[in-house]
């Protein structure tokens, strides 16, 4: 990809990051967003550096890596998504959730959609492993933490001491681990 598209590409995505962060968090006061929005940035950054090594050397072992969690990152989404719209009740956007989830997959940890952005930015990572896509996933996995860290006093004043217990019998990132 030569420069002017990459600019043009990075200019789109980044003024359409900008939007979908306004309107679902920031704009409600979720200001985890912010961070947020550093995430899907540093991962806009990684598809436009390995786009055109995406499917080269399929059965190179850094290769084979990024599919695993590729792949491994789309199960905690759609269980994650499922379990904020039915157990949660949100109120107009799936993030102003009404009540507590504590079922499904937010049984064994808190942030399952934050886990699979970090398998994909970790993931894309890997198609193409320099210092510029290190630097880039490494932005990636501190915004989520960031993020986490955030959304979790968020929740704290939203949710009060149920949230609190919460945190006290579910690990952050890795069940039974982190």
């Amino acid at each position: 990809m030569n420069t002017l598209g990459f600019a043009i590409l990075l200019s789109v995505g980044t003024t359409a990051n900008l939007i979908v962060s306004w309107r679902v968090s920031i704009k409600g006061g979720r200001y985890h967003g912010i961070y947020r929005f550093f995430s899907f940035e540093s991962i806009l950054v990684l598809v436009l550096l390995c786009a055109p090594v995406w499917f080269a050397d399929p059965w190179k072992w850094n290769q084979l890596i990024s599919w695993g969690m590729l792949v491994g990152s789309i199960p905690l989404p759609a269980y994650g998504f499922q379990a904020l719209h039915a157990a949660g009740k949100p109120v107009g956007q799936f993030e102003n959730t009404t009540t507590l989830v504590t079922t499904g997959i937010y049984r064994y940890i808190r942030h399952p959609l934050y886990v699979s952005l970090m398998l994909v930015g970790t993931g894309i990572f890997f198609k193409d492993i320099s210092q510029t896509t290190a630097f880039c996933a490494m932005v990636n996995l501190l915004a989520l933490i960031a993020t986490a860290r955030a959304e979790e006093r968020e929740m704290l004043k939203k949710f009060g001491d149920e949230y609190a217990q919460y945190m006290q019998h579910t690990k952050m990132f890795v069940p039974f681990v982190v």
